[in-house]
């Protein structure tokens, strides 16, 4: 089978009508018509079905549809991947996570980088809980996802562009006088002990601050026992859900938190460069 005849046959296969094809390919309807005759004959076996109101695959069609589009995509995936060689974005990338979930909620920005690089293996990495950028700084890691903003003191790391954002909500005991609100404002948290969720958590702050929990479970302990308070962004609400927490939204106009891509100066690489393309709508 030629290429064209390839596509042809493909596209038949999965739209099941002439004219939608001969759109998608931008071809005429009768050379859609005469290629499937002419691999009919050729093969000596009907591959379509055709009445005046519908068209399927036979038997046999079905069967070199599943052999042939499975050949097809190994050679589209052997050439994005040679394109991707030439370009010199091959490899692994490593990407730090503050949390599992992160990966879920900018999910669609490592769909598309996969998509484009398919000679790139992601691996990803929890990094730790109370220095998110540990794993970034000693080079463990060759990216890292985490709140913006990074900041002037982190020297030797350059905040790359944004993934996404999201609200924050206020984790409070289950028996808090804020448990029952709907929403919370930064004035509520005057003469609040208010614990730090990671590396940051800006403008949630109130100083002075209690000593970091080591681990979340730590921190959601602490809460939950009334010894203080603590913004996480909203995503922890789904995992963090238990009888003796509440999770309270800040107020409309609050600021969220802002999740971006972050790499050590001088160490944005093809794969850390293409990463960051990804974060571009399509």
């Amino acid at each position: 089978m030629e290429r064209r005849e390839i596509e042809i046959f493909l596209a038949l296969a999965e739209e099941l009508h002439f004219g939608r094809t001969a759109q998608r390919l931008l071809v005429s309807q009768a050379r859609v018509s005469q290629t499937i005759a002419r691999l009919e004959r050729r093969f000596g076996v009907a591959l379509f079905e055709r009445t005046s109101r519908r068209v399927a695959l036979t038997p046999v069609g079905a069967a070199l549809y599943a052999d042939v589009r499975a050949g097809h995509d190994r050679i589209e995936r052997g050439v994005a991947a040679a394109v991707a060689a030439g370009r010199g974005i091959t490899g692994v990338l490593t990407v730090g996570l503050e949390a599992p979930a992160v990966a879920e909620l900018a999910a669609p920005v490592f769909t598309r980088f996969r998509e484009k690089n398919p000679g790139v293996e992601i691996v990803f990495r929890e990094t730790g809980f109370t220095d998110p950028l540990d794993l970034l700084r000693s080079g463990e890691v060759d990216v890292a996802v985490t709140n913006a903003p990074v900041g002037p003191d982190e020297a030797g790391l350059e905040e790359g562009p944004l993934l996404y954002t999201e609200p924050v909500v206020l984790a409070v005991a289950r028996e808090h006088r804020l448990a029952a609100r709907t929403a919370v404002t930064l004035d509520d948290l005057d003469g609040e002990v208010v614990f730090r969720a990671g590396r940051r958590a800006a403008p949630y702050r109130r100083d002075p601050e209690p000593p970091a929990p080591a681990t979340l479970l730590d921190l959601m302990a602490r809460v939950a026992a009334g010894e203080g308070v603590c913004p996480l962004a909203a995503h922890a609400a789904d995992y963090f859900a238990r009888p003796t927490l509440a999770m309270v939204p800040f107020a409309a106009g609050s600021p969220p938190v802002r999740w971006v891509l972050c790499w050590r100066t001088g160490a944005r690489t093809a794969r850390v460069a293409a990463l960051a393309a990804a974060t571009a709508q399509p």
